[in-house]
């Protein structure tokens, strides 16, 4: 049989057809399972990538799920990029800029102007008040003037006295005069007494016309004005010399206001001061500065700023509350820009802001750390890290700092490698939290301390407690321990609870920081 008669067959055929469609389906359907493999391994890749952290505490970073080592709750996965060409970079999307009200200013250098609030009290002149004294001794018997607040005139009684001194001295002058001439000396000398009690020569010439003894006498205010405190009472005994009333003239008044040091070097003598009293509603006054105290009150941490008022219709009373504003303007010779303070996000040891990318088609925020000068009230002059024409956000800066927290970038509380609070990914989740004893007194202390623990790879975080004596860790135990943690420490200066700093290098650190005894 030859092979054309074979193929005729046609049941011969069907399983060649068979054969021959069996081996091209494996040949299709092998390829594909190939092709699922390896999509299923991207997929493990890209799960490998992803980055899981605490909506709480940012600066947790993990590469698998678990809970938060420092508040327990589930960590939450973030991408670890975002689609923007900088990693650093956050971009947004037109609506999410709406949502979170999103505002910008530009930067600009101009001269530099402070509208600082102060408040105050109105207080009598001390230039033209003066203490209404007894100047006969004796018996206070009627008090002519009895409030704080009324009104005298110069020359008016204010008081009656009963002086034994002075009855005695009245009845010496009469017996002086009835001897005559060798009486004479005698007479001069019982006048001068009676002159130095301030009696005028009209009161002693009608003693001597009428040759009585006066029993009662009246004391006289020296100057007109307004009482302001009352020092005596009926039926007290007076010497000569006691103060009877404090009296001032309300013609011309002070406000003293009380400025903090942080305010001097915006006020200067000559400059205008406006001023409202609850007193008068909707009503201004203004006034210059004559005077500023060179000396701190130690309690209150502040100085007094006095404004001479001239009180022509006596509206102002000592001891009212006064607001006073001053608009102080000083040339920007530094050329250093100042931004709104909504702008600027404080974390204690930094202050960060947000610059938009001018560069870039869609929104794009870059977190940059400023130092910061001077506080202008609403305001703050950048000293570094800011310049004239960049853009930077002054509302919705918080929103952005949170969505930067979220997508892993550098933000508020998730800050680049080297400052201080680092954040890092943790392989393999085992973090431990612990509170570690260090000596340490000031500020520098605590920047030394932190800045010696951030430097142990594999600290997440470093926070120096003064008060406790303590820094507060989180570290990843599959990098570091707390032994190297705490050996780091002391080889800065610093005394931990299980090891002491080297002498020589404690002695290196400042003077404010030597903390041994």
């Amino acid at each position: 049989m030859n092979i054309k008669h074979i193929f005729s067959y046609r049941y011969l055929k069907a399983v060649l057809l068979l054969v021959v469609g069996f081996f091209a389906g494996w040949l299709f359907f092998h390829a594909p399972k190939e092709h699922h493999h390896n999509v299923t391994d991207n997929s493990e890749t890209n799960e490998t990538a992803s980055v899981w952290t605490c909506s709480m505490h940012p600066q947790i970073r993990m590469d698998k799920p678990g809970k938060c080592p420092l508040c327990g709750m589930d960590l939450i996965k973030v991408s670890t990029h975002d689609g923007a060409a900088d990693p650093d970079a956050l971009e947004m999307t037109e609506d999410a800029m709406r949502l979170a009200d999103v505002q910008t200013t530009m930067v600009s250098t101009q001269n530099l102007t402070k509208t600082l609030q102060l408040y105050g009290k109105v207080q009598a002149d001390e230039r033209v008040g003066q203490t209404l004294a007894a100047h006969i001794p004796g018996r206070i018997d009627r008090l002519l003037v009895n409030a704080t607040g009324e009104t005298v005139r110069k020359g008016q009684a204010i008081a009656t006295i009963y002086s034994p001194e002075l009855v005695t001295t009245q009845n010496d002058l009469l017996q002086a005069r009835r001897m005559g001439e060798q009486g004479k000396a005698l007479a001069e000398a019982a006048r001068r007494k009676l002159k130095a009690w301030k009696l005028s020569d009209e009161q002693i010439t009608a003693i001597e016309q009428s040759g009585k003894v006066q029993t009662e006498f009246n004391l006289y205010s020296d100057m007109s004005g307004v009482i302001i405190a009352k020092r005596v009472n009926e039926g007290d005994y007076v010497a000569q010399g006691t103060p009877l009333y404090d009296i001032s003239a309300l013609d011309n008044v002070w406000i003293l206001f009380d400025a903090y040091e942080n305010d001097l070097p915006w006020l200067h003598k000559g400059d205008q001061v406006t001023f409202t009293a609850k007193s008068f509603p909707g009503k201004e006054y203004k006034g210059r500065i004559a005077f500023i105290e060179p000396v701190l009150d130690p309690q209150t941490r502040t100085i007094k700023v006095r404004v001479e008022y001239r009180n022509n219709d006596h509206a102002f009373k000592p001891g009212m509350y006064v607001t006073g504003l001053i608009e102080s303007h000083i040339v920007n010779k530094s050329g250093l820009p100042a931004i709104p303070n909504s702008a600027i996000l404080w974390t204690g040891n930094r202050s960060i802001v947000y610059v938009k990318d001018p560069e870039t088609e869609k929104p794009v925020f870059r977190m940059r750390e400023v130092t910061l000068d001077v506080s202008l009230g609403d305001a703050t002059v950048i000293e570094k890290g800011l310049k004239e024409g960049e853009e930077v956000v002054i509302n919705g800066t918080f929103e952005i700092d949170a969505a930067a927290q979220l997508a892993g970038k550098p933000s508020m509380m998730n800050q680049p490698s080297g400052m201080t609070g680092r954040t890092e990914m943790t392989k393999g989740g085992d973090i431990q939290v612990l509170d570690l004893g260090v000596r340490g007194l000031c500020s520098m202390c605590k920047k030394n301390i932190e800045t010696a623990a951030l430097s142990v790879k594999g600290v997440q975080s470093a926070e120096w407690d003064s008060k406790k004596q303590s820094v507060h860790l989180v570290f990843d135990k599959q990098q570091t321990n707390q032994e190297a943690i705490e050996k780091a420490i002391t080889a800065v200066g610093y005394d931990t609870e299980n090891f002491k700093a080297p002498d020589e290098v404690y002695e290196k650190l400042a003077p404010c920081c030597h903390y041994r005894e």
